[in-house]
């Protein structure tokens, strides 16, 4: 795995817990091109109604363009496949406050770059896993 270097291609990944449990959990300075994996294993658990903030830069200030998609499934994950990928934040959308996504289910959720046809991906730079929890409340 590569180091955390200095770049003009700067992002950021925070996960932020529901309002209601007044925590959050954040990663700061942290290429989101290394370590989502890690990133994702290291804050585990994840719940239901969790948020996930992506943060990267949009393609006006970065040469690397980026963007958040979703597959269907673990071997569409292992193997980047993007022919069924979901894109739920695109290029522009990580900037400022970056894009909310919320652990709506209690299911596994993939997701990867899937920008110059999943390349980020494909090398194991910009892809990470979660399958939230249920909370006590929840059952």
């Amino acid at each position: 795995m590569a180091g955390f270097g200095v770049s003009a291609d700067r992002s950021l990944i925070l996960i932020v817990a529901a309002a209601s449990m007044l925590v959050t959990v954040s990663v700061a300075n942290r290429d989101w091109n290394y370590g989502g994996g890690v990133w994702a294993f290291q804050n585990n658990p994840f719940y239901v109604n969790d948020i996930l903030v992506f943060k990267y830069d949009p393609p006006s200030k970065s040469p690397f363009h980026h963007s958040v998609y979703l597959l269907p499934n673990m071997w569409s994950y292992m193997t980047c496949d993007m022919s069924r990928a979901k894109l739920i934040a695109n290029t522009t959308q990580g900037d400022g406050e970056g894009f909310e996504f919320v652990l709506k289910k209690w299911q596994p959720y993939y997701f990867v770059c899937g920008e110059s046809g999943g390349l980020h991906c494909r090398d194991g730079r910009m892809k990470f896993f979660v399958m939230p929890m249920l909370r006590r409340w929840h059952y």
